[in-house]
């Protein structure tokens, strides 16, 4: 957490009289949008209006909290976010480590703005930025933006937009509290929400009860051909870029596909590749069940990427055939 001349610093910067942003990173996710808009409507109890701006689309399930269609997308309007970047004096910098995690349109405008930039965020080794608020124990971003409210002794005015949207961002990160970094404070920050109107059923349903067709099919052509491997210990699913088309697919459709390699007994690591539809590289996310199988690591060794211990993320720049076999023969556990 910040200390308490930085603390002091960051008082003194939410005022009124200074522009403040919250930017978070490129294929934002549930914690991103869900941190960025819970700090939003904290800030907006507050007296303070703040513009949240994201790299790129999000999916629509998540579209339903609220404010989430008053986002901007830079992707969609680049001179607005450009300039909106360019002119803040204030820079939240929510569920992201480093600048180029913004993705190459972004991450030139976070470098070149002049505003106080302040990271509140879960990843490991994060860069160097006027106030950091980094701890990769916390499961979620906003958890970590709830202990900031907290700090500043504000928790009262946590209003019921705001909890709903930390809400969905701690249930989406911790994979409906499953996870293994879910802590009892996590759950005694959940039980706070819901205090302040957070209703569990509606924002689970709201969240995950809305498949498109095309995931549904996407799904079930994915489990039909799941492959385990290393005695039974690493499950392994893809998807190419015809099949994507083939079943219209929209962002956010494979959210979670990784995770049901993990649900298959004896599996310590999951991996799901995917070919991107437009560029010719293979998307790839990394989930394990323990402290043993560090994901993080091994994709930031072998595929370009990063994350958390349990849960990571990469690129890999060969055809999706090469991409699966080279996985096979780096992976070891």
């Amino acid at each position: 957490m910040f200390n308490a001349a930085e603390f002091s610093e960051i008082r003194s910067l939410l005022n009124p009289k200074n522009k403040i942003i919250i930017l978070t990173h490129y294929n934002p996710d549930g914690d991103a949008i869900g941190s960025s808009l819970g700090l939003k409507h904290f800030l907006a109890a507050k007296g303070l209006e703040a513009e949240v701006v994201v790299p790129n689309d999000f999916p629509k399930f998540l579209k339903w909290m609220p404010d989430a269609r008053k986002i901007t997308i830079a992707d969609y309007k680049r001179a607005k976010a450009r300039e909106t970047i360019g002119n803040a004096d204030v820079i939240f910098i929510l569920d992201f480590n480093a600048s180029h995690r913004s993705g190459n349109l972004v991450a030139p405008w976070i470098d070149k703005s002049k505003g106080k930039k302040i990271l509140i965020d879960h990843h490991q080794q994060p860069d160097k930025f006027d106030f950091v608020y980094s701890d990769i124990s916390i499961p979620a971003t906003c958890q970590m933006v709830y202990h900031f409210i907290e700090k500043l002794g504000e928790e009262h005015l946590i209003n019921f937009d705001a909890a709903e949207c930390l809400y969905t961002g701690i249930m989406t990160d911790t994979g409906g509290f499953r996870f293994r970094s879910t802590s009892a404070e996590t759950h005694k920050i959940v039980a706070k929400l819901i205090e302040k109107g957070a209703d569990p059923a509606k924002i689970s349903s709201d969240t995950w009860d809305t498949n498109s067709i095309s995931r549904m099919h996407l799904l079930a052509l994915v489990l039909g051909r799941i492959e385990v491997v290393k005695n039974g210990e690493v499950a392994i699913l893809f998807l190419t870029r015809e099949e994507l088309k083939n079943f219209g697919f929209e962002k956010g459709d494979t959210e979670g596909f990784v995770n049901y390699g993990l649900s298959i007994s004896g599996v310590k690591m999951s991996a799901f590749f995917m070919e991107d539809l437009y560029e010719n590289f293979i998307k790839i996310s990394f989930r394990s069940k323990d402290d043993d199988t560090d994901v993080n690591q091994f994709s930031r060794k072998y595929f370009n990427g990063g994350g958390h211990i349990n849960a990571a993320g990469g690129k890999y720049f060969k055809n999706l055939e090469t991409t699966i076999e080279d996985f096979k023969k780096f992976v070891d556990l």
